[in-house]
């Protein structure tokens, strides 16, 4: 015979566990806050690298030539006067080294390539600084290729010190860069290129004045944030009510406010862990968050499901036992669901950086918390309002009564 659980016997404990983690969760908001990301509060975010230039370009002719760059090839846009609108690219494939590239650009009229850096360099790392103008002109634009030199993100930190920024590395060892973010005040984002300016003057000073390019910038204003985050804060709790909707339509007021007290100690879990490990709370940590409120809901119907199913066919159960069978009923379910998607989440949690990585902290932490608050929390509550529920007990009643009359 397969062996039955007592899980009412946890229910408390359980309890008494989740209130004291989400106790330190909100404990963490006031001690440490939330690190939001820029999608939530107007505030600068630079990603920039360290690295010498590879190769100098310049243009003499009397045409507008400007710059482009993907992922597979090099192109000059040649435009405007005595030109015939073209556009001439380079693969990286057909010049792998700078060398090779340097010298097919050397092709095209008016402009001037030299090798300033490591010739032999692979082109397919090539990069720009994206605050100067892709424009080429008689003064020097510079390409950038991976340095060799070992830039920790501590040197980073050294060098922005005396600025209030945050720092982090990002990309591989390869093409590795970093993310400065700086935060400013609604009455005080007019400020934002002067602190721009500040924060590449300081890289400048330590590591020199033409190995600092930028390669991306955003800036977030207050109004944007405000409205995402306002959004945002909606559409969690419209979430939320349409599930208790679907569950009080499905099941019964108590199974329903079972599902939402889960799914609100799943939310309140995660942020615990988001708070006190200052993960950075994005667009894709929100939508780490919206998948388990699915996940979890799903564990949960599962259970209540087969709640209802064994509520009709064992009468003669009390509430307690009927929910533990119902739990040891889809216990193996819970366990094996849980597990087969962990599988996929720690995958990414350890093969990926950035804000998929962040996404995939999130979601391993959502679907622990998932299955134990399906099993525990959501079952505690359920067996907390139905404590003096037992079934048959209304006909057992009429019986008692019954007998004296037969007996005159």
């Amino acid at each position: 015979m397969k062996r039955q659980f007592k899980f009412n016997k946890a229910f408390l404990p359980c309890a008494i566990f989740s209130t004291l983690v989400i106790i330190a969760g909100i404990v963490g908001i006031f001690v440490r806050k939330i690190n939001f990301s820029i999608d939530f509060v107007p505030g600068l975010v630079e990603e920039i690298r360290i690295a010498p230039a590879a190769a100098e370009l310049t243009y003499t002719g009397t045409s507008t030539v400007n710059v482009e760059l993907d992922s597979s090839s090099l192109s000059l846009v040649i435009t405007g006067a005595g030109a015939e609108n073209e556009t001439k690219t380079f693969t990286f494939g057909q010049n792998p080294t700078v060398a090779d590239m340097v010298n097919a650009l050397n092709g095209v009229p008016g402009v001037s390539a030299k090798v300033v850096g490591s010739s032999g360099a692979d082109s397919y790392g090539i990069f720009v600084n994206s605050m100067v103008t892709a424009r080429l002109s008689d003064r020097p634009y510079k390409l950038y290729v991976p340095s060799g030199d070992a830039v920790s993100v501590d040197d980073i930190r050294d060098a922005v010190s005396a600025l209030d920024v945050s720092v982090k590395e990002i990309g591989t060892e390869v093409d590795r860069g970093f993310q400065i973010r700086a935060k400013v005040s609604k009455d005080d984002e007019t400020s934002s290129q002067a602190l721009q300016e500040k924060i590449i003057s300081a890289l400048q000073a330590k590591f020199g004045k033409d190995n600092v390019p930028v390669v991306k910038q955003d800036f977030v204003g207050s109004q944007w944030s405000s409205s995402l985050m306002s959004r945002s804060i909606l559409l969690a709790v419209l979430t939320i009510f349409l599930i208790w909707l679907y569950a009080t339509i499905r099941f019964s007021w108590d199974f329903a406010l079972g599902a939402i007290v889960a799914l609100v100690h799943d939310c309140l879990i995660m942020f615990t862990f988001i708070t006190w490990f200052q993960l950075e709370f994005s667009t894709t940590t929100l939508a780490a968050i919206l998948t388990i409120f699915g996940y979890s809901i799903n564990a949960t119907v599962v259970i209540l499901d087969r709640l209802r199913y064994n509520i009709k066919n064992l009468e003669t159960k009390s509430f307690r036992d009927i929910l533990n069978k119902s739990l040891n009923d889809t216990l193996s379910r819970s366990i094996i669901t849980t597990v087969t998607t962990l599988f996929a989440s720690i995958s990414l949690w350890v093969f990926t950086t950035g804000s998929i990585r962040v996404f995939a902290i999130v979601l391993t932490i959502g679907l622990i918390s998932g299955c134990y608050s399906s099993m525990f929390i959501s079952s505690g509550f359920i067996s907390l309002t139905r404590r003096n529920w037992v079934p048959g007990q209304k006909k057992e009643k009429k019986v008692a009564k019954a007998e004296p009359v037969a007996a005159l």
